[in-house]
């Protein structure tokens, strides 16, 4: 019964088209326009509704209400890190061999994505009753989130990959976020608002509920994108049989090894995202309210990062735009180490939202022209099933590193960040030249 409804619900039951390939690039021609609009516009509500559920501003002060516990917070950090890129290799298999990217993106990602978030305003209204089920409520939901968000992102990559060509795919991705994080600025704006003149925890109801608004609206939007389906499917292979293929594919491609370990060091470096906020609070005792604040200064820095990543990355690829990503964050924790006060941290948001949008834009984008074609979903979860792990793991050293002190964890993070940058600068390769030899673009 359940592989009947999944079968459904994927939409395996249909048969492959039948195109040719020039029949399929000029149907990505023909709907690019509307697929640009379309996801940019899903996009902007997407980043309008997480402006309201920020993991580094927004959900550790709702935490922080519930219990004087740092694991918590590391929980949160850890997830979402880790809870994205984690379950990737797990599902690139199955993502290789299912013809609709889009049917696995929208339809299973609303029991796998979205839905989780409706839970949230019931989370904070529990508080009411018993702090610890409303913690217990949160947590389990946004772990739900973060995993199911990585269930369908091999799938959406793919997608993202047969819709826009190469050199398009970088302005659409920077002007996605920069229209979001337009919208992000005003969201961020309004939970201020609520955050300071609603008591704990119904402001956090609101705010909460203003997410799940702005998550779902994305979702029906991502679902009017006309996709130029791949009718080349791989063969049906067994979960060993995959996973057998792997040390030979990072045996026989150096340039994807020194990537990932260069990626590894920076997802390393973030062990401290989700104790910024908190130290603010404990060492200068800041408002509610702050916690939006920071979220806008952050988001005003995605913005620059995704304008300037996306546009320069299309034309000089993408190591030049991700090198530059990894210096600002390691800046924004150094800064974060050594702040005599408070008014820092609105540099220290503006510049990791500034490498935030580099790691956005071409963290993701440079694995698709790293991989072949056809093994997209592989390279793809590879590399961010990778990063996961280190992912779930750094933010529990980070919570031991603030047990002692706060400047000790944020050194850590730069250091991690600057090993990152010197591994990627000295040994990765920029991949663009093949990818444009190989696809014409």
């Amino acid at each position: 019964m359940l592989q009947r409804w999944l079968r459904w619900l994927l939409e395996l039951h249909h048969p492959a088209p039948t195109w040719s390939e020039d029949e399929r690039l000029a149907y990505q021609a023909q709907w690019l326009r509307w697929n640009y609009v379309v996801n940019v516009t899903e996009g902007a509500f997407w980043w309008f509704g997480m402006s309201f559920a920020s993991a580094t501003t927004i959900l550790p002060l709702f935490v922080s209400k519930l219990t004087d516990s740092k694991l918590p917070l590391a929980l949160i950090a850890a997830l979402a890190a880790a809870g994205w890129p984690l379950p990737q290799l797990l599902t690139a298999n199955l993502a290789e061999r299912v013809i609709r990217k889009k049917a696995v993106v929208v339809n299973l990602g609303l029991f796998t994505e979205r839905l989780p978030i409706l839970c949230w305003p019931l989370a904070a209204w529990l508080a009411t009753v018993s702090p610890w089920a409303a913690l217990l409520l949160f947590l389990v939901t946004h772990a739900w989130l973060c995993l199911g968000g990585g269930v369908i992102a091999t799938s959406w990559t793919d997608l993202v990959a047969n819709c826009f060509p190469v050199a398009l795919r970088g302005r659409m991705f920077g002007m996605m976020v920069v229209l979001g994080a337009g919208t992000g600025l005003a969201g961020a704006q309004l939970s201020r608002y609520l955050l300071a003149h609603y008591p704990f925890p119904f402001n956090f109801v609101y705010t909460f509920a203003l997410a799940a608004v702005g998550i779902m609206i994305s979702l029906l939007l991502l679902a009017l994108t006309r996709e130029p389906v791949d009718p080349r499917r791989k063969e049906r292979q067994s979960h060993g049989e995959f996973f057998a293929t792997l040390p030979q594919l990072l045996r026989e491609d150096s340039n994807l090894r020194w990537f990932l370990a260069a990626r590894l060091l920076m997802v390393a470096g973030g062990l401290g995202s989700g104790f910024l906020m908190v130290s603010a609070q404990e060492r200068w005792q800041v408002p509610d309210a702050t916690a939006a604040t920071f979220t806008s200064a952050m988001l005003l820095g995605q913005v620059i990062g995704n304008l300037l990543c996306g546009f320069i990355s299309d034309r000089r690829g993408h190591k030049l735009t991700l090198a530059s990503g990894v210096t600002c964050s390691c800046l924004a924790y150094l800064l974060a180490a050594v702040a005599p006060d408070p008014r820092w941290y609105y540099a220290v948001y503006l510049l990791l939202g500034i490498g935030g949008g580099a790691f956005f834009v071409s963290g993701i984008l440079m694995i698709l022209e790293l991989a072949i074609p056809e093994r997209r979903p592989t390279y793809v979860g590879l590399v961010n099933t990778s990063l996961g792990l280190v992912g779930l793991l750094s933010p529990l050293l980070g919570a031991a590193l603030a047990e002692v002190s706060y400047p000790l964890l944020f050194l850590a993070g730069a250091t991690a960040y600057a090993l990152g940058l010197a591994v990627f600068i000295l040994k990765v390769r920029e991949p663009r030249g093949a990818t444009r030899d190989h696809a014409g673009a």
